[in-house]
């Protein structure tokens, strides 16, 4: 037992002075429990309220990727720069040095390769392994307008109970086969139903028209899927239009790791995210990083 001697008489109660009750930056997320928000708020930056999400979970379908045929040479060295990785727990375990501090975003659905049918996705790691793993988040696939979208949706709704038992939140990725349309209308309709059923934030595409009334019209934070590797600028514009239009972030891979100077790019990506830097003072970062080597 502690020793009784000497305490001191409490006496500053700021009785004058209510306390305050904070609430959460994120949207739609200030009635999740604690544990959930603490774990969002290491996703996502409390002071811009957005995220750089570093995505190299490629190889759960399509094997080694190109740049990402050796994740300790050509990711590692991006790690102190992005605000959260996402990816396997295989990558994470074999390759992730443990003593990094990053925000960990655990892909957890899977179960076809290239060679099939992509929608027909399962839920492929355990929860258990998510608390082992001490992730932030837990990504499941959704394929709406897909061959198997009612078992994606299921996956997803699953996830997303399992993980509020243990405060471990669920990001919504809206996946887009080849024959799928990709128009605001689409994503509109993706979104909703992702956020109605549970997810606590969701990845999605960029289209150029009416992109606002996507992040507009889903109550949950919108984070901007990078796609494709297009060149540097455009990258740098999309990320740009997307967060100027509600998205709190982006969750880029190929355009980052595929880039001529990936170090360049995702800081230019971050100065775009988190300081709102124009494309073109974005693109002058990005060519002097480069040059600089």
């Amino acid at each position: 037992m502690a020793d009784m001697d000497g305490i001191k008489e409490a006496k500053n109660f700021y009785t004058d002075r209510p306390q305050e009750c904070e609430g959460f930056f994120l949207k739609g997320s200030n009635s999740l429990d604690w544990g959930i928000k603490n774990r969002l708020a290491r996703i996502f930056n409390p002071v811009s309220g957005r995220t750089v999400m570093l995505a190299i979970d490629h190889g759960y379908f399509q094997g080694p990727t190109t740049g990402l045929e050796r994740v300790d040479i050509n990711i590692l060295p991006l790690v102190p720069y992005a605000d959260t990785l996402m990816l396997t727990r295989g990558i994470l375990r074999s390759v992730v040095p443990p003593s990094i501090s990053k925000a960990i975003v655990l892909r957890v659905s899977g179960g076809a390769s290239i060679l099939k049918e992509l929608s027909n996705e399962d839920i492929a790691v355990d929860i258990e392994e998510s608390i082992r793993l001490n992730v932030c988040a837990m990504a499941v696939q959704v394929f709406i307008g897909g061959e198997y979208e009612k078992q994606s949706i299921i996956n997803m709704t699953r996830m997303v109970d399992i993980g509020n038992r243990y405060g471990i939140p669920t990001l919504a990725v809206t996946a887009v086969g080849k024959d799928m349309a990709r128009d605001a209308k689409y994503f509109q309709l993706a979104c909703r139903i992702c956020a109605e059923l549970g997810a606590h934030y969701i990845k999605t595409y960029y289209v150029e028209k009416d992109f606002d009334t996507v992040t507009s019209s889903c109550p949950v934070p919108i984070v901007m899927a990078g796609g494709k590797k297009i060149p540097e600028l455009e990258a740098l514009t999309m990320a740009y239009n997307a967060v100027q239009q509600g998205a709190s972030g982006v969750d880029m891979g190929r355009n980052i790791f595929q880039s001529e100077a990936p170090i360049a790019m995702i800081q230019a990506v971050g100065a775009v995210v988190h300081e709102n830097a124009t494309p073109a003072s974005a693109f002058d970062l990005y060519n002097s990083l480069k040059n600089k080597g």
